[in-house]
């Protein structure tokens, strides 16, 4: 176990079950734990809970979706669809989801947050500045798209042209009021927080801040937005004064590293300085996952990065940032999340700690008030994309006027992802449960299905423990769950991972589940290797470790349909890396692949009759990723 690690107290001993048993009988003797009791699960302390949620969401009071359609999903309307009530669309039409989620973070941005109802209603507060005055003419006339012009002008030059800080500190006791009377221990957790949206030059460097605290604490501070830095380093100031200032925790969530042109994962900070022990130190103290999926693509791998691997282009957004400027190649190994961790941990061997040591969540940065992450219930990132029959040719980019030059590369709704959720193992949901195990990095993510996952790593499983019928007892005493660390292999000793997968009750069939590798090895070279370890269908798989026979496929795209002949509802196995070097610094992560099914595009066209053209992807492959293990020499 790592310094940081056993500091922070976020994994489990590898101890074998002889260990445990014999903790547990000294406990009873002496007295400490009490009588032994017939109840195998008395004083368990193994989080059991699955829970799944969004820690990505705007409402009206976000202003670039007050501003782009969005004018009547408020803060309520979010929470409740989040719970599973059903809300109305700006189209008209009744939205709810199939089930509900366990938890929600309403994450308006920092930037102009709560200023538009506040507009609305005429507030003098809001008014009270030349800019707020001006927008309240723009939002009584209806000219919508005059203040999102405003708002994109003053990200991209870092200007905030409302500049009101009585405004902002009254705004965020609405937000804390929101979330509190909303969450519902043991039932629906309703967080606090913000998106921190920093954007220089179109490069994405945007956060969610989470706090784990409710009113008391969060009440104390006031949200940080890009204005008052861009540089990220500044925000984790912010976030470790609120923790000394109130004694509470929190943390902050990036995402859409796929359009960051590079700067997300970057080897050198904001001001240019070598990353070194105290940036990686404060870097993961604060920021210990990553959003990898959502509307913005996919953020896990890309094709030129893994060429090998043939389930890497995967909803992979054009290739530009949030500018519309486009990516180098260059760029992109420091964009995707399976190369930053590669990047992680030859930081690990050269200045003994790893910056980008993060699990994995997905949420889906919708834009409508809609947690809405699956392909046959997709309601678009903003609502003028709302459910219609010409939303797929719609531009991402709005026309910024003749001012501002067009941008070199544009972007179209159809190339939005509907995804996706996130995953975590917690002991209760609530709050205090759930961050934990977000610290911990008990996490997966998911592009929209609810596929079960559960993996541990350690020395001594055996095959046939997959089959195990309390899988996770056998886990946790003999290894570490995902997020875990795993260090100083024996001579002869290889990782064994334990893997179970379960489809998503309602959804599609399994194809496969994968071990994704990463290592440095003894030259200093960072490799990947993708290997398929449990299949469907009777597949064989190869020498090399792949299955070469595609799942095949039941979609009919006409019907927007498919069936379930074809797949498997479970895939488990204890899986021991054959390629292990006790010498090297490596990582391992779990994705699961669903069979195909229809793309949320193919819903469209059979809901309204409508012919797309023919760059239109219409199927798509869902899938899962765990946060990984890690193996530390």
């Amino acid at each position: 176990m790592s310094r940081e690690n056993a500091r922070v107290g976020h994994l489990r001993p590898c101890l074998s079950r002889a260990t445990v048993m014999l903790f547990v009988l000294l406990c009873a003797q002496s007295g400490v734990a009490g009588e032994t009791s017939y109840s195998p699960y008395a004083g368990e302390e193994i989080p059991r809970q699955l829970l799944w949620g969004d820690t990505h969401v705007h409402s009206s009071w976000s202003v670039d979706a007050g501003n782009s359609g969005n004018t009547q999903v408020t803060p309520d309307d979010a929470f409740r669809f989040a719970r599973g009530e059903e809300v109305e669309a700006h189209n008209g039409m009744k939205v709810r989801l199939r089930r509900p989620l366990d938890f929600f973070l309403l994450s308006d941005h920092a930037e102009y947050m709560g200023v538009m109802p506040r507009l609305d209603q005429g507030d003098k507060l809001a008014r009270s500045t030349e800019a707020g005055e001006r927008w309240y003419e723009f939002r009584k006339n209806k000219q919508y798209r005059e203040i999102f012009k405003e708002f994109v002008f003053s990200m991209l030059d870092n200007k905030d042209v409302i500049d009101n800080k009585p405004l902002q500190a009254s705004v965020w006791q609405d937000v804390i009021a929101n979330a509190e009377r909303y969450n519902d221990p043991g039932v629906f957790t309703a967080f606090i927080g913000f998106e921190w949206t920093a954007i220089p030059n179109g490069n994405n460097r945007h956060r969610n801040v989470i706090f784990a605290d409710g009113a008391e604490r969060t009440a104390q501070v006031v949200p940080y937005s890009s204005f008052d830095s861009l540089d990220p380093e500044d925000l984790w100031q912010y976030l470790s004064d609120y923790e000394e200032k109130t004694g509470g925790r929190v943390m902050a969530i990036p995402h859409n590293s796929n359009s960051s042109g590079g700067q997300m994962f970057a080897v050198e900070t904001v001001s240019g300085e070598p990353i070194d022990r105290d940036y990686a130190e404060r870097r993961m103290r604060f920021e210990r996952l990553l959003e990898v999926t959502q509307y913005k693509g996919d953020s896990e791998t890309h094709p030129f990065l893994s060429p090998d691997d043939e389930f890497a282009d995967y909803e992979t957004w054009v290739d530009t940032n949030l500018g519309g400027q486009p990516n180098k190649p260059s760029m992109l190994a420091h964009s995707y999340a399976r190369s930053a961790l590669g990047l992680g941990i030859d930081f690990e061997a050269s200045i003994g700690i790893n910056p980008f040591k993060f699990g994995m969540i997905g949420s889906t940065d919708s834009h409508t008030g809609f947690a809405a992450g699956a392909e046959d219930n997709f309601w678009g990132k903003f609502s003028s994309s709302e459910a219609s029959a010409d939303r797929w040719k719609k531009p991402f980019f709005p026309s910024l006027g003749p001012d501002r030059p067009p941008l070199p590369i544009q972007v179209y709704e159809w190339q939005m992802a509907a995804s996706g959720y996130a995953a975590v193992w917690a002991h209760e949901n609530t709050r205090t449960s759930i961050f934990e195990a977000m610290s911990r990095k008990e996490t997966y993510a998911t592009t929209g299905p609810r596929i079960v996952v559960r993996v541990f790593a350690g020395w001594d499983f055996e095959p046939g423990d997959e089959h195990t019928p309390d899988l996770a007892i056998k886990g946790y005493a003999d290894g570490v769950p995902m997020g875990g660390d795993l260090t100083g292999a024996a001579k002869g000793q290889s990782p064994r991972l334990l893997i179970a997968a379960l489809k998503d009750p309602e959804g599609a069939n399994l194809d496969r589940v994968q071990v994704i590798k990463g290592v440095r090895d003894a030259k200093g070279d960072l490799t990947e290797q993708v290997y398929d370890v449990a299949v469907s269908g009777g597949r064989k798989i190869g020498a090399d470790g792949r299955v070469r026979e595609v799942v095949g496929s039941t979609v009919d795209i006409a019907d927007a349909s498919y069936v379930n002949s074809i797949g498997a509802t479970s895939l488990s196995v204890v899986w021991q890396d054959p390629d292990f070097d006790r010498k090297e610094h490596a990582f391992y992560y779990v994705r699961v692949i669903e069979i195909p099914k229809p793309r949320w595009t193919a819903y469209d066209a059979k809901y309204f009759e409508t012919k797309m053209g023919d760059e239109v992807k219409m199927v798509t492959q869902d899938r899962a990723y765990t946060s990984p293990i890690w193996y530390t020499p």
